[in-house]
Order: structure tokens, then C-alpha cells, then sequence
């Protein structure tokens, strides 16, 4: 599958980003990636986006330091600049793309206001499917620092844990953001997810409130934030690339993907697992020498065992209720040796029992370089979900004050 990636907006061109970063040059998903933004201080910052494929847009208007959270203007703006963002792309090549995969963060104005616009002209000049990435944002957004308040991201801050083992913190509305108070953030979010419905194939929701870590401001957390998605990004996504390496005994593609999101606007969330495995390679870590392992059948079955649980029961990009979902995909990965075919075939037996019985859709990914055994996890249709409940709920309140 190859996809066109397009970030709008400082989040959403931050996030491209961070998916070309996270992908493997032996299993490239991402056949072009652009940024497009406003403010066009922040458009360097995206250094793995080709320097042709970042572009500002609204200087015309003056503005070249975003929209202040007006997300009224962002639409304007979006609607009177979309057909040169579309020009744009043919730098690309979106018409041999498989699907596009549009990354916006849903509190602001510039990427809430152009999204919507930009998605309704994929989809229109496109059969392909537009699937889109969006971040919620956090409490801790919507008040300002109160003074004397410890400083965000210092204090009590655990330190970073890799491979899908984080264990992001939640409920943590007291905390002050370490940048601007954005109180139109709930509301910008449902707005424009509102806005989205009946355009996007399908919505993948980020929710920074469970990812960010107490004590932690959205500037201090961002990039993590940004990797750990990614990182499940590329695990679905590159399951479904062509590639050299060894051939998967169940192959995913495209339609795939395509069958389990769906194509009439449905929420998903994506779960991922990861641990460490012996791989046989160079103490010295050149690859020198290396030699396929014997693997014991106990530790492989164990090892995938293990990225399933995790990839199904922890913290998801949206927490929801697994057995809500209507579909799901299992993808496990690694190297090869390390692939036992019965444990992943109970893994997605697994997976059927905890969305209720609901077929899925499952697969391999082998990766002879690989140093762990992943398992990515795609639940799909899981509405209604607390977390967007309570944004709405936020929003209304705003309103009746």
C-alpha cells in the first residue's frame, strides 16, 4: 500500500513528519509526504518533508503566524485556498496512490479549518480512500497556567518507556499547559469532527489527555507523543508495502486495510505491542556474522503471546471499549524465526473474542532485521467512546456560559 501523507496545520505537519521519520526504507508506505501550514516559521521544522513539499498558505491575509483559534476564519481560509493545496500535491504523485492519509490537530484553526475542505476534494478528484489522523486535545489546554503552579513537563515526570510499554497518565486536568491557553480547543475538535462526517473514510483519533504524562505540557510531550503514533502508523500501514524481505504467510493489503476502516467515516483506534527478542546478530550490533537463531518453540509462542495482550489491553490511541468495535485487524510481526504460525493464528483468535465474536482480519509482517516481535491492533467502528463524550460535554458547557 502506498499512501500520500499530508500534514495541515503545526500539529498535523509535525505528525507527517514523524511518520516519514518512523518508517523503514526497505518498507516504504509513504509514497509522497507534505506539509502545509499558515505559519511558515514552523514549516522548517519539518525536516523530513522535502523542502518542495512544505508550503504556506494565507499569506494573502496575513497570516503567517496561524488563526488564534479562530476556527470560523480557518474554514474560510480553507475553503478559499484548497484548490492551490490540491495543485500542490500534483508535485506527488496522488493519482497512483493507494489512499491518503491527511494528519490535522483538531484544537486549532488552521488544520480544523482546511481539513475538511481539503478531504471533500480527495475524495471528489480521487476513488481512493482518505483516511484521517487526528489529535484531540488535552484538559490541561483549555485554562491557563495558574501562578505559582509547578512547571510543566519537570517534576514527576517517569521517564520514557519504549516499545508500546508506556503507561501514559490521564485525568490530569489540574496541570498546566507549558504554552498558550487555546479555551475554543474542545469545541474546535468536535466542530470539525462534526465537519468530517460523511467525508473522511475513516477517523483515527490521537488523545494527547491519556498520552501526556503528569506534570507533562503539550510543547514538552508532543514529540513523544508524536513517535508513539507513528510508531502504530507504520506498523499498519508497512504491513501492507512491498518489500525484498521474507514474504508473509498471510499477506495484508490495501483492500485490507480498506475492509476494516471502512469507508463511511467510522472511529478506529489502534493498539500496539512490542518486546525485544534474540535476534543472533553481532555483539559489536554491525550485523557482522549474524546467523538466523534457533529459536525454542516455548519462546516464540511466548513472545507472541505477550505483543498480543499488550497490542489488545494497552492504553490505545483512544480509549474505548474493545468489544464495541465492529471490526479489527491483528498484524504480528518480527523475525521470522521468532513468528510461531499457531500462536499468532490463537493471538487472532484472541482478538475475535474480545470484539464479541466479530470476524477480523489478520497477518503476518516479517522483518529479517528486526530486533523485536510487534503485534499492531486496529479496532474499528468503536463508538461511542467516553473521551469524545466528554469533549462534546465540554463544549456545551462552554456555550451555555
Amino acid at each position: 500500500m502506498q499512501l500520500e501523507v499530508i500534514g495541515i496545520g503545526g500539529a498535523g505537519c509535525r505528525i507527517a513528519d514523524a511518520i516519514r521519520a518512523a518508517e523503514s526504507a526497505d518498507r516504504s508506505f509513504v509514497a509522497d509526504v507534505f506539509a502545509f501550514d499558515t505559519d511558515g516559521e514552523a514549516l522548517p521544522e519539518c525536516t523530513d518533508v522535502p523542502e518542495s513539499h512544505r508550503y504556506q498558505y494565507g499569506q494573502d491575509v496575513g497570516l503567517d503566524a496561524g488563526l488564534d483559534g479562530e476556527l470560523q476564519r480557518g474554514l474560510e481560509v480553507g475553503e478559499e485556498h484548497v484548490d492551490e493545496l490540491e495543485r500542490v500535491l500534483d508535485r506527488g504523485t496522488p493519482a497512483a496512490a493507494d489512499g491518503f492519509l491527511v494528519a490535522v490537530g483538531l484544537g486549532g484553526a488552521t488544520g480544523g479549518g482546511t481539513v475538511p475542505a481539503l478531504v471533500a476534494t480527495l475524495q471528489r478528484r480521487y476513488d481512493e480512500p482518505v483516511y484521517v489522523l487526528a489529535t484531540l486535545p488535552a484538559d490541561r489546554e483549555f485554562e491557563p497556567a495558574v501562578d505559582g503552579a509547578p512547571e510543566a513537563g519537570r517534576a514527576d515526570t517517569p521517564p520514557e518507556n519504549g516499545g508500546g510499554s508506556s503507561e501514559p497518565a490521564s485525568g490530569i486536568a489540574s496541570e498546566p499547559a507549558d504554552g498558550p491557553s487555546r479555551p475554543n480547543a474542545a469545541a474546535n475538535a468536535i466542530e470539525t469532527l462534526e465537519r468530517l462526517d460523511g467525508l473522511a473514510s475513516a477517523i483515527v483519533p490521537f488523545d494527547n489527555e491519556r498520552w501526556l504524562r503528569t506534570g507533562e505540557g503539550l510543547v514538552d510531550g508532543r514529540d513523544r507523543c508524536n513517535r508513539e503514533l507513528a510508531r502504530r502508523v507504520t506498523a499498519v500501514f508497512a504491513a501492507s508495502a512491498a518489500s525484498g524481505d521474507s514474504v508473509a504467510e498471510t499477506v495484508i493489503d490495501a483492500s485490507d486495510i480498506g475492509r476494516v476502516m471502512g469507508n463511511e467515516t467510522a472511529v478506529v483506534s489502534l493498539g500496539y505491542g512490542e518486546q525485544p527478542v534474540e535476534t543472533g546478530g553481532s555483539r559489536f550490533g554491525l550485523g557482522l556474522f549474524a546467523t538466523e537463531p534457533d529459536v525454542e518453540t516455548s519462546s516464540a509462542v511466548s513472545a507472541v503471546e505477550t505483543v498480543v495482550r499488550k497490542g489488545i489491553h494497552d492504553t490505545l490511541t483512544l480509549e474505548c471499549e474493545r468489544d464495541a468495535a465492529e471490526r479489527a485487524l491483528l498484524i504480528v510481526g518480527g523475525p521470522p524465526a521468532w513468528l510461531n504460525r499457531r500462536a499468532i493464528a490463537e493471538g487472532r483468535g484472541t482478538l475475535e473474542s474480545t470484539i464479541g465474536g466479530r470476524g477480523i482480519l489478520g497477518g503476518d509482517a516479517p522483518r529479517p532485521d528486526g530486533e523485536a516481535v510487534f503485534a499492531a491492533v486496529v479496532f474499528a467502528d468503536v463508538e461511542p467512546v467516553d473521551r469524545l463524550e466528554a469533549l462534546r460535554a465540554a463544549t456545551q458547557e462552554r456555550r451555555r456560559v
